[in-house]
């Protein structure tokens, strides 16, 4: 399971610890078989063996009939954990070549010399969370670094000391009993008639005479009331009157308005702007939770329910409720890496996923145009009574803990400061360096750097995404990522690549 939050640690994704692979349900299985016929015709290149295996995540189709085939790899059965790939294939099925991080194909013995009792007894002394507990395990190949391993993958659940779940997937090496990794499946995000945004429209649906948050208009997105509890589903939102909310905590249902409308927004800008139905592109929304615990300073993005959930904040330390625009944004673009490039929440690619639902976040909130909250390059700036936001993208190091550029020891830190080189590559992409109406942004080499506006900075992103990015890339992965991506948007002579590779160089990543 995953879950991502805004301040700083968890994202839940429903995880089957099972052996056996399984199979996408949406996209055509004849894209599954060319793709694997030409990954056998490129070995490799592809870094195949006879006793790999794979099946189908989804395929993205270009207008000009390229597709982009994005699948899981087996080795004997056992996933790969980092070897997932996107096979792009052009006219007649033809090879263009495959995006992935993989370095050797595995060549191992499928024997653990351990068993799953001992490696869960190990996962469990590596949890930091209160009530610790084994919610699964399986035997992987783990494939993030040289040389693919043997491991077992334990997810061990609880609760961390702040109410957030802890749903910490370690893998123990199957041989040795010593812990490879670890990453958190739960991450946790910022604070949110609304409270934030002002009067809004809300979906609605009228059931036996009593209108409920759910919005017909985007997949039956639907928002429920916890009232305080951490578990559950909680009571969906109604009103007699269809009015929602009073603009005040007096009022349960303000903070409910705020996550609907972030939801609703979320929903319109991935459709609108790029043609994606929904978090999982199948037309079936989420659902948001409100009234998380008790005094709960943060949100969070789960997997596992397929729901955003938001805390209430805490008064008396000075935090507002979590339901912001740029939060709702945040916490549901987790669910979109989610369901794309999967970028694993630990190291390199940990701080790419938070970077991900910041620009996105960001996004959404200059889509929406609010004049409440009108858009801006700042993470959580409502939520803080003072005022001081948790995230500047302008120049990250300016919050005391991020980083503005990258050097190579930036994956071993926490993936909310990691983070920071991202976000600073995107304002310079966007906006540029120097001084703006959005702040002042240095680079680390001294450049100036002219940006090609949210817009076409959002396409390249995106398109990267979910297109070139799979679950261990890294700062340079992403690189090339956008390069690949600016290539097919405007071309490799445009200025619109010149400047994403202007922008990585600008913060140190060549």
């Amino acid at each position: 399971m995953r879950r991502r939050t805004i301040l700083g640690g968890l994202v839940t994704a429903a995880l089957v610890l099972t052996n056996a692979p399984v199979a996408s349900a949406a996209p055509p299985t004849d894209a599954l078989t060319r793709a694997v016929g030409q990954l056998r015709a490129h070995a490799d290149h592809a870094r195949v063996g006879a006793e790999q295996t794979f099946t189908l995540q989804n395929v993205l189709t270009d207008p000009d009939g390229t597709e982009h085939v994005r699948l899981h790899r087996y080795y004997g059965g056992l996933p790969v954990l980092g070897g997932d790939l996107v096979v792009h294939l052009g006219k007649g099925s033809t090879w263009r070549g495959a995006s992935q991080t993989l370095r050797t194909a595995p060549r191992l013995s499928r024997q653990a010399r351990i068993d799953a009792a001992t490696a869960g007894a190990v996962a469990l002394a590596a949890s930091t969370a209160t009530g610790p507990r084994v919610d699964g395990t399986q035997l992987v190949v783990d494939a993030h670094g040289d040389t693919p391993t043997l491991a077992y993958e334990v997810v061990v659940g609880g609760v961390h000391a702040d109410q957030t779940p802890s749903e910490l997937h370690v893998l123990v090496d199957a041989t040795t009993g010593v812990v490879r990794r670890s990453w958190e499946g739960v991450h946790r995000d910022g604070v949110g008639n609304t409270l934030h945004s002002g009067q809004v429209p809300v979906g609605t649906t009228l059931v036996s005479g009593t209108y409920q948050l759910n919005d017909g208009a985007r997949g039956a997105h639907k928002t429920y009331d916890l009232n305080g509890r951490r578990f559950g589903t909680g009571t969906i939102v109604s009103s007699a009157s269809n009015i929602f909310g009073d603009g005040t905590l007096a009022n349960r249902a303000t903070v409910a308005a705020d996550a609907h409308y972030g939801a609703a927004v979320t929903w319109d800008y991935f459709k609108n702007v790029h043609g994606r139905n929904g978090i999982r592109n199948d037309g079936v929304a989420a659902y948001s939770r409100v009234h998380y615990g008790s005094n709960y300073v943060n949100a969070f993005w789960s997997d596992s329910c397929f729901c955003m959930t938001y805390g209430d904040g805490d008064a008396a330390q000075g935090w507002r409720p979590l339901t912001s625009l740029d939060v709702a944004g945040h916490e549901m673009t987790h669910g979109v890496t989610s369901n794309t490039a999967r970028l694993v929440y630990s190291g390199e690619s940990g701080g790419l996923n938070e970077a991900t639902s910041d620009i996105f976040g960001t996004l959404v909130e200059f889509h929406a145009a609010n004049p409440n909250d009108p858009g801006d390059f700042l993470i959580g700036e409502k939520l803080r009574t003072n005022g001081t936001p948790l995230r500047y993208m302008d120049q990250p190091s300016r919050d005391g803990s991020s980083k503005d550029c990258w050097y190579s020891g930036i994956g071993s830190i926490d993936v909310h400061y990691s983070s920071g080189v991202g976000n600073h590559f995107f304002y310079l992409l966007a906006v540029g360096s120097g001084s703006s109406s959005y702040g002042n942004s240095p680079t680390c080499n001294g450049s100036t750097v002219a940006g090609i506006g949210n817009a076409n900075a959002g396409a390249i992103w995106y398109r990267a995404l979910t297109r070139y990015m799979t679950s261990n890339t890294n700062y340079a992965g992403a690189r090339t990522a956008t390069l690949s991506a600016a290539t097919d948007l405007y071309g490799a002579g445009s200025t619109e690549y010149a400047t994403v590779a202007a922008a990585w160089s600008a913060v140190g990543v060549n």
